[in-house]
């Protein structure tokens, strides 16, 4: 295969209201099969998205739909496309003094609506730069395209030594995204490019667009960024009908017993209850054993009923785990105050166990609720699993693939829960 790429050269400053396609029509003997490729940025000043911003980084805000990670003042973040990047793809560099670029709306609408005014049998590519995980310096990528393959699935494919490929699908709009770069250069005022020789990627339609190089988030094996994984467990009480790996289970256990814990001690202990026979003994003995303390503090029918229904999201999880703390590394004190103290720091150290498990579950996608009723009958839960009489059940916790998405989280401002000490009067 032989591919050629240049740069379309003696463009104008692209203002509000041109014609993106006359202006390159005039200036590229287009053929068809050749790909244009053309920046964001030209796309935005012709399409009206470049606005006054006293501060780049309200603008930012403004185009984000989620901060993925933040080191200083760079955020890396999700816009409203699905495109991960630095500064939401917002750019202050070749705009006014005062203004920023936005990235298009629609990138793929803009690129169907510059592909309809060029000649035909041309397909259209808009760009935009990105950084990469794991990798220095930063590439071109398509945002925006119409009439051009963005993926090339080569599964079930046979290669040069005859193994059977299951798992090559190449982004083939953004390798030709990172070749125009080439010829375009970052200094150069060169705004667009052609590729010629890749008529076998170009389409009679216009196709999905680049949108379809957006991993789903189910997908994403790299979902959470850093400022959201403390963020991502929920409380989920209705489960899908899906089996849950032990091995992910495991998995959340390795970070749970990574807390901190006194006496460099490991105090945490964690029951899985994969029977479900074994499972509905454990609650039926925890119901009853609830029921009899609630109806003893004077609890009316409706109250009883109300307070037993909380525990039913254990019986709707397909999987039961029951975390339990073992403070043998305690010390004993002879003085109550000091010995309650000691217990303090190990319960402590159990929350920030229990609440490392169920983070590290909803990183694997898992959705869990944490209830506390074995700690009302922890006699009636130890003789049910077999627990020696150390074992202290700590609640138990639902674990499953999520039915649905929680409902929004409550709005907590740190600063209702902070105390400030300073050193002024």
């Amino acid at each position: 295969m032989r591919i050629e790429a240049f740069g379309v050269e003696g463009l104008p400053e692209i203002e509000y209201g041109d014609s993106l396609a006359a202006l390159i029509a005039d200036r590229a003997d287009l053929r068809a099969g050749d790909v244009v490729v053309v920046t964001s940025k030209a796309v935005s000043k012709a399409e009206g998205r470049v606005i006054a911003a006293a501060d780049r980084e309200d603008a930012i805000t403004a185009e984000t739909v989620r901060v993925v990670a933040q080191r200083g003042a760079t955020r890396i973040v999700e816009t409203r496309h699905g495109l991960v990047l630095a500064a939401a793809g917002v750019d202050a560099s070749n705009t006014p003094e005062g203004t920023v670029a936005l990235l298009p709306l629609d990138p793929d609408a803009s690129a169907r609506a510059l592909r309809a005014q060029l000649p035909a049998g041309v397909g259209v590519v808009i760009t935009d730069t990105a950084g990469r995980p794991w990798r220095e310096g930063q590439v071109d990528i398509a945002i925006g395209s119409a009439g051009v393959r963005s993926l090339l699935d080569l599964r079930g494919g046979v290669d040069s030594s005859g193994r059977v490929l299951d798992a090559t699908v190449t982004a083939v709009a953004d390798e030709v995204a990172a070749l125009a770069d080439l010829v375009k250069g970052k200094l150069a005022g060169v705004p667009v490019a052609v590729v010629r020789g890749l008529d076998a990627l170009v389409t009679v339609e216009d196709g999905p667009g680049a949108r379809s190089l957006v991993r789903p988030a189910a997908d994403d094996m790299f979902r959470f960024g850093s400022r959201e994984v403390l963020g991502s467990r929920r409380t989920v009480r209705e489960f899908a009908d899906l089996p849950v790996p032990r091995s992910l289970v495991l998995q959340a256990i390795s970070a749970a017993i990574t807390a901190p814990a006194p006496h460099h001690s490991v105090p945490w202990r964690f029951v899985l209850v994969e029977s479900e026979a074994r499972r509905t003994r454990l609650l039926d003995v925890m119901r009853e054993a609830w029921e009899r303390d609630l109806r003893a503090d004077g609890f009316t029918d409706e109250q009883v009923g109300r307070r037993l229904r909380r525990g039913d999201v254990l019986r709707r999880a397909p999987y039961l785990v029951v975390p339990c703390l073992v403070a043998e590394a305690a010390h004993d004190y002879a003085d109550e105050r000091r010995q309650s103290a000691e217990r303090a720091m190990f319960l402590v150290a159990m929350g920030a166990g229990v609440e490392n498990f169920l983070v590290a579950l909803a990183v694997e996608g898992l959705g869990s609720a944490w209830v506390s009723s074995t700690l009302f009958c922890q006699d009636a839960v130890r003789a049910e699993l077999g627990l020696l009489a150390g074992w202290d059940p700590m609640g138990a916790v639902a674990v499953g693939y999520p039915a649905g998405s929680p409902p929004p989280r409550p709005e907590r401002a740190a600063a209702d829960v902070t105390v400030v000490l300073t050193d002024e009067l």
